[in-house]
């Protein structure tokens, strides 16, 4: 009864060592590919190599907008900061974490009224510990009133 036991015990022990050990080599990896240091100040990265993602999300461009559908009016800061709230929103809601953010761009109608408030970005960013490979461009219009949007890929 004892060797039995014992036997048992061994065979429960070396499947949970080997689960765990499966469930190790499952877990995401990021890796920052970064040639240079300038982008640092710039809160992005030149690349990022993701390897065993769980899930992708796809997130369309946040923007200004409230929860009845009406486009902001206000100036860049005040859309920028709801527009961050609006993607937070949506990658929490879908059980995802900004920290997992790889792919983020920024559109705007103005450059230069953005990086007047683009401490609020960065400050975002480094809040969250975000590590992503971005894109800014300045567009002739968005919809309606609005001056900023963020399209993001998160993965976990």
């Amino acid at each position: 009864m004892r060797s039995k036991v014992k036997l048992l015990a061994i065979i429960l022990l070396t499947t949970v060592s080997t689960f765990a050990q499966n469930e190790k080599k499952k877990q995401m990896e990021k890796q920052i590919i970064n040639p240079w240091k300038w982008q640092n100040e710039r809160s992005y990265v030149q690349a990022i190599e993701v390897t065993k993602p769980e899930g992708t999300l796809y997130v369309s461009g946040q923007t200004a907008i409230d929860s009845d559908g009406k486009s902001s009016t206000a100036d860049m800061k005040t859309q920028l900061i709801k527009s961050i709230d609006n993607l937070e929103k949506v990658i929490k809601e879908a059980g995802y974490e900004c920290k997992n953010i790889v792919r983020l761009n920024i559109y705007t109608t103005s450059s230069e009224e953005l990086f007047s408030c683009f401490d609020v970005f960065q400050n975002w960013i480094a809040k969250h510990n975000i590590k992503q490979a971005s894109t800014l461009l300045e567009v002739k219009s968005l919809f309606e009133t609005l001056k900023v949007e963020l399209e993001v890929t998160v993965v976990r």
